[in-house]
């Protein structure tokens, strides 16, 4: 049997979780990518051919039905977290890959999309300062004025799961909290404290605005130049969900149009970034390399869960399958 983990940025699969331990159990031999193999199909499939096992973090390399059908040897594919979008479960299933997903710790991305709103609030971007990025000249001492949120007005697009946490988080901090999405019930919203609103009145009345929906067939591009046409040009966008959800060329007119303050993502159209992204070179960008999930505790539940996924797969009692 080969096992590879992918996309281990960190180098940090074999620390947190055995997997040595476990590829000695099942007489496999193990691989670790710590490097993007790349967008190239002929690359990805090239290094991938000879593995019955792939544990693949999140959504860094896809698998569409193209590359499922040319891994004949596949066998059992690993997603960290609950879902994968990139990941085709029917073609899967066609080709007999079992699909098994880990845990996930929600408030690691609601935790996030607050670091990134106060980050965009005070202008730490601009602000913030270390040995690794000193100050680069006493005139820049305190060169921005930050905005307090207490009494503004958050805007959340989503009220599931990571919406929910993240308006609390915004009436915690003394903000009017409204919400909309086309599903969304007053009942629900009343649940969390929060008043539901029209979609319109959710963008024109936000100073900031956060989106929490899941990316599908419906909210692809759902927020166009319309909606952010609605915006305040002093609101702050915020996107760690899905960066499909946003048409990016809207996105990037209204800032450079200042019809849009600031927007502060986490995610982006191809990831990772490559060479001379337009978003990320636009005036007005606060942005992060999708790092809403990456923290040691979420980390070692991924592994941690691979792990358990692989040996109950090996015994012939596959667990958390998706497919």
């Amino acid at each position: 049997m080969r096992i590879a983990v992918l996309d281990d940025y960190h180098d940090i699969s074999r620390t947190l979780a055995d997997f040595q331990s476990l590829a000695q159990e099942l007489d496999a031999e193990l691989s670790v990518f710590t490097e993007f193999l790349g967008h190239d199909d002929a690359t990805v499939l090239a290094a991938l051919q000879p593995f019955d096992v792939i544990v693949a973090m999140r959504e860094r390399t896809p698998f569409p039905r193209s590359r499922l059908q040319a891994l004949p040897n596949l066998k059992l594919l690993v997603t960290t977290g609950r879902r994968n979008g990139s990941i085709d479960l029917e073609a899967a299933a066609e080709h007999g890959v079992v699909v098994s997903h880990t845990g996930y710790i929600a408030s690691d991305a609601a935790e996030h999309t607050w670091a990134l709103i106060l980050a965009a609030a005070r202008r730490l971007d601009v602000e913030i300062f270390s040995a690794q990025r000193p100050l680069e000249h006493p005139t820049r001492w305190q060169s921005t004025l930050g905005i307090g949120l207490s009494g503004k007005t958050l805007g959340v697009y989503g009220l599931g799961n990571l919406g929910s946490r993240v308006a609390k988080i915004g009436l915690a901090f003394g903000m009017h909290v409204i919400a909309y999405s086309q599903n969304l019930t007053a009942e629900r919203a009343a649940e969390v404290g929060v008043r539901k609103v029209s979609e319109h009145e959710l963008f024109a009345t936000s100073d900031v605005l956060s989106i929490h929906l899941k990316l599908s067939e419906r909210s692809t591009g759902v927020v166009s130049s319309k909606q952010l046409a609605w915006m305040k040009p002093d609101a702050i966008f915020v996107n760690t969900s899905r960066s499909r959800i946003v048409q990016t060329d809207a996105l990037i007119d209204a800032l450079e149009n200042e019809q849009l303050y600031l927007a502060a993502v986490d995610v982006f159209d191809v990831e990772p970034l490559p060479e001379g992204d337009r978003l990320a070179a636009t005036r007005g960008v606060i942005a992060t390399p999708h790092i809403g999930y990456v923290t040691v505790e979420q980390f070692a539940m991924f592994y941690q869960d691979a792990a358990a996924d692989i040996r109950a797969w090996a015994k012939g009692k596959p667990v958390r399958v998706l497919n």
